[in-house]
C-alpha cells in the first residue's frame, strides 16, 4: 500500500494515476492515524512553500510525517514542492522553516536569459547510483514546472544530491538519503523514465545498514 499525502496543495490525482497503471494499491488521505499506518509514503506538491508549510501543521501531519519519516524509517517519496519541504528553509515570498529532513535550502531561479518559471522537459545527470533510478539512463528526460529550486551550500553534505539538471546553471534535481527521496521533477508526468521511477519506489527496500 501507497499512502498518498493529501495537504491541500498536491497533484493528487496524477500520481494516483500514475501509480493505478502500475498496478499499485494505493490511498489519499490528510489523517495523521492513516500516515502513521502507511506502508509506503508519496509526499507530493505544488503552489507556495510557506503554506504548504503551514497546512501540514495545521492539520497535524508533521509530527505523523516525523514519526513514520525519521523514527520508523518509512520509505518517502517527495515530488517538486514536496522536495523542497525536504530541507531546511526557503526564501519563497518570505522566510519559511521546511521539515528539516535534509541539508540545503530553496531559492528562486536567478535568469535574465531564460523564463521562469522552468517548465518543459530536461535530462537529469546522476549522481552515484540512486537506488530509485535503477536501470534509467544517464541523462534521462523529465518533466518540471517549478520557479524555485533546492540548492546545497558548500558546507552541506553534498552526498545528498541523486541527481542534478541544468537550466541556466546547474540546480538539484533529485535527493537522496537512507529512506528519504525526493525528485524536483514529476515522475507522473514524465513518460517510461518517470513511471520507473515510481514502480522502483513500490519495490524500494532501505537497507538495514542505512537505516543505523
Amino acid at each position: 500500500m501507497i499512502t498518498i499525502v493529501d495537504y491541500g496543495m498536491g497533484n493528487l490525482r496524477s500520481v494516483n494515476n500514475a501509480l493505478d497503471l502500475l498496478g499499485a494499491d494505493v490511498e489519499i488521505t490528510s489523517e495523521p492515524e492513516k500516515i502513521l499506518a502507511a506502508e509506503r509514503l508519496i509526499l507530493p506538491g505544488v503552489g507556495a512553500f510557506g503554506l504548504a508549510m503551514q497546512h501540514l501543521r495545521e492539520r497535524g501531519l508533521v509530527e505523523a510525517l516525523n514519526q513514520k519519516v525519521l523514527n520508523e524509517r518509512t520509505p518517502i517519496l517527495a515530488i517538486c514542492l514536496g522536495m523542497q519541504l525536504l530541507g531546511q528553509s526557503s526564501n519563497e515570498h518570505g522566510q519559511h522553516n521546511g521539515l528539516g529532513w535534509l541539508p540545503g535550502r530553496v531559492q528562486l531561479f536567478e535568469l535574465t536569459d531564460l523564463r521562469v518559471p522552468h517548465v518543459g522537459w530536461n535530462n537529469i545527470t546522476l549522481h552515484g547510483k540512486p537506488p530509485l533510478f535503477n536501470t534509467l539512463a544517464d541523462q534521462s528526460e523529465m518533466y518540471f514546472v517549478h520557479s524555485y529550486h533546492y540548492m546545497l551550500d558548500p558546507d552541506d553534505d553534498q552526498s545528498v544530491i541523486a541527481a542534478t539538471t541544468d537550466y541556466g546553471y546547474e540546480f538539484v534535481a533529485a535527493v537522496h538519503r537512507d529512506n528519504i527521496f525526493g525528485t524536483q521533477f514529476h515522475p507522473e508526468k514524465s513518460q517510461a523514465a518517470g513511471l520507473k521511477i515510481l514502480q522502483n519506489f513500490m519495490m524500494w527496500e532501505v537497507p538495514q545498514k542505512e537505516m543505523a
